[in-house]
């Protein structure tokens, strides 16, 4: 699963550097080819291929740039890209469980298949039918992890844990909360907005043009100077959203987000957990603060 994913995400890869350069080439061509028409006479007979030949082209960048905004590559390739970071993750979990333990019992098997179900969920390969959808109504925090069915409940303070560290989890799970999952949730709110008004406009732009094309060599010149203007700024548009990988920012926080949330959900969670102080650890070491810092962040968190 882990090479699926790699192979799967450097094709996507390439097929977002290699749909942007063929979108633009044939919108600026078809460009030029409108300008000549334009520029070279009105109802000349010779004019007509030039015409015809700049509406193909235009009408087929429309085409190709619609899907490309439909399935956004550089987003595609993005979820790939987190799904292979994330099996090899879970392949260290697993052999370190394995080597850790002598005796594997029916739940720890059922544990880690829910857990390869999550992940398949979270980035399926196919884009036909399963592919995430690329415009939420709303910014939702990526979850790949399976649901905690587990009821929630204080134990005892043995296994590492005090009152004190208790408080601190609470302090720190709630500061991840208010703070850094709230920033995330608001840089991808401004990348979904920016993600979907440059998908609109790109194939707007280039059907625009297309249209205009039709009209070149009538009596106004109008008809060039939109087409042309229309395939330029289109090709400034695909750049800006594809060349800039808008989608792949926005899954970037989407990917962010979910990680405070499953940070959240296993300082809060109390079945089943860990020693107090190693989770202590792993959360210092996964905010990338020392133990004192952590310590702190808990402190002001109460005070404020």
């Amino acid at each position: 699963r882990i090479e699926m994913h790699k192979n799967i995400g450097d094709q996507r890869k390439n097929w977002n550097s290699l749909l942007l350069n063929s979108v633009n080439m044939i919108t600026l061509t078809a460009a030029l080819m409108a300008g000549i028409a334009s520029v070279n006479g009105h109802g000349v007979d010779s004019i007509t291929a030039v015409k015809i030949a700049s509406t193909v082209l235009l009408t087929s960048a429309t085409g190709i740039g619609a899907l490309m905004s439909k399935i956004q590559p550089s987003q595609l390739a993005e979820e790939q890209r987190n799904a292979t970071r994330l099996f090899k993750k879970l392949r260290t979990e697993i052999e370190m469980f394995l080597r850790a333990n002598e005796e594997i019992y029916e739940e720890d098997v059922k544990e880690a298949i829910e857990k390869v179900l999550s992940l398949d969920k979270a980035y399926p390969l196919p884009l036909v039918g399963t592919m995430l959808e690329k415009y939420p109504e709303e910014f939702k925090p990526a979850t790949w992890w399976p649901e905690n069915k587990r009821s929630i409940h204080k134990t005892g303070l043995a296994n590492g844990w005090s009152q004190e560290l208790e408080t601190e989890m609470r302090e720190v799970a709630h500061m991840v909360k208010s703070r850094d999952a709230e920033d995330y949730e608001k840089l991808g709110n401004v990348a979904l907005k920016l993600n979907r008004f440059l998908a609109i406009s790109g194939p707007v732009l280039t059907g625009v043009s297309a249209v205009s094309s039709v009209f070149i060599g009538q009596d106004s010149g109008l008809a060039g100077m939109v087409a042309l203007t229309c395939a330029s700024l289109a090709a400034i548009v695909n750049t800006l959203e594809h060349g800039g990988q808008v989608g792949m920012v926005f899954e970037m926080y989407r990917n962010s987000a979910g990680f405070f949330s499953l940070l959240e959900e296993t300082m809060n969670s109390t079945e089943k957990r860990e020693n107090g102080q190693v989770l202590e650890t792993k959360v210092a070491l996964k905010l990338g603060r020392s133990l004192s810092d952590l310590r702190d962040l808990a402190k002001r968190s109460n005070l404020a």
